[in-house]
């Protein structure tokens, strides 16, 4: 029986045997080509991720052994079925076709845009304008890739044709014009064109999200914060708030110092503190005008600007060349102050509390207590 059973099928296993080892074979070099890329792609780009290539050799493995079994079964299959198993291939082949164009696109895009960003940034130029561009290139490769995709199923197809047409077009526009992911990907745009911050500015959103300009992509910027944190902005809320770019326009910064001392202490003696403390920091800056210099103003301008309950405050006006320095002035100076203080006397003084014990008067209570009696 399996004699005969061998010589009904022969032609069809010897076929099934061609396909199997068409499959191994297939997978064989695909492996072989996927260790080249990696060497390649190592050697040509260093430090880059490789997902692109490990993805391709699993969409090209995952396709023979499909198509493969399709292959099977349409050989031991009758003629009624021709027709849909042939059509199954092809949409799958279009399909794994498709998705490895579009990886390798974007993957290659991708590749571009990051050598001309690097090389930008080597010669000292603004990479924000390319690496949106960028990402508008890539996700738009992505997003046709996708679109003829669904082309493929003719359900869709229909949908499609419709989307493109210019009703359809202005349908779909007005039905997503309140999302949140256009208002993102507006206000992403509306960065990029008008510029109110770029990758690598100092920015200053609120008070608790101060830091440098990491990234803008389609949906959100990120911030890379003192603490060595990210912060996630959407590009709708950024977009809306009021924020502070201490690398727009000149980056020179004032750091106001103040402090407050007691009545007693002498205000005079306190300021020349200040004012020296501040002008031998070395990331002071001397931002007097050729007039100020003419008239031999001090570097470091120091006045008593407010009368509180317990203290006066002296403020210090000290200039430095960006933000970052600002800060590291502010601290080293408020320490060296206070040194100076503590040896000088000048009291920094701290709240007081009178307490008034109210006696009652002895003889009261002994009158008090006869009348009781």
């Amino acid at each position: 029986m399996i004699t005969n059973l061998f010589e009904t099928y022969k032609l069809q296993l010897l076929y099934a045997v061609i396909v199997v080892a068409s499959i191994l074979l297939l997978r064989y070099f695909t492996n072989i080509l996927h260790k080249w890329l990696i060497s390649e792609d190592r050697r040509k780009f260093p430090g880059e991720t490789l997902r692109p290539v490990h993805l391709i050799k699993r969409i090209l493995n995952g396709l023979w052994l499909v198509l493969g079994v399709i292959i099977l079964i349409l050989i031991f299959s009758d003629e009624t079925r021709y027709e849909s198993l042939i059509s199954d291939f092809k949409l799958i082949f279009y399909l794994g076709f498709l998705a490895i164009c579009t990886i390798v696109g974007a993957a290659s895009v991708n590749m571009w845009f990051k050598q001309s960003i690097s090389k930008k940034i080597s010669s000292q130029e603004d990479p924000t304008s390319l690496k949106f561009l960028g990402y508008v290139v890539v996700y738009g490769i992505y997003f046709l890739g996708l679109f003829f995709g669904l082309l493929a199923f003719p359900s869709f197809r229909n949908v499609a044709q419709t989307a493109l047409g210019g009703a359809g077009v202005i349908a779909i526009i007005a039905g997503i014009a309140s999302q949140e992911a256009l208002a993102n990907l507006v206000g992403g745009v509306f960065i990029i064109s008008f510029k109110p911050f770029k990758i690598g500015d100092v920015i200053k959103v609120s008070d608790t999200m101060v830091g440098t300009v990491t990234d803008i992509t389609l949906r959100h910027t990120i911030i890379r914060n003192f603490e060595n944190k990210m912060i996630v902005i959407p590009n709708s809320i950024i977009n809306s708030e009021r924020l502070i770019n201490y690398d727009l326009g000149e980056r020179k910064c004032c750091e106001h110092i103040e402090i407050g001392i007691s009545y007693d202490s002498d205000v005079k003696l306190a300021k020349s503190i200040m004012q020296q403390e501040c002008q031998n920091h070395p990331l002071i800056l001397d931002n007097r005008s050729e007039l100020d210099k003419a008239n031999d103003l001090p570097v470091v301008r120091v006045a008593l600007t407010k009368l509180n309950d317990s203290s006066v405050t002296i403020r210090a006006w000290a200039w430095a060349s960006n933000y970052s320095n600002t800060f590291q002035l502010r601290i080293d100076v408020l320490e060296s102050i206070k040194a100076r203080f503590e040896r000088e006397g000048i009291e920094i003084p701290f709240p007081y509390r009178t307490l008034v014990m109210k006696k009652e008067n002895s003889e009261e209570k002994v009158t008090t207590a006869k009348g009781e009696e």
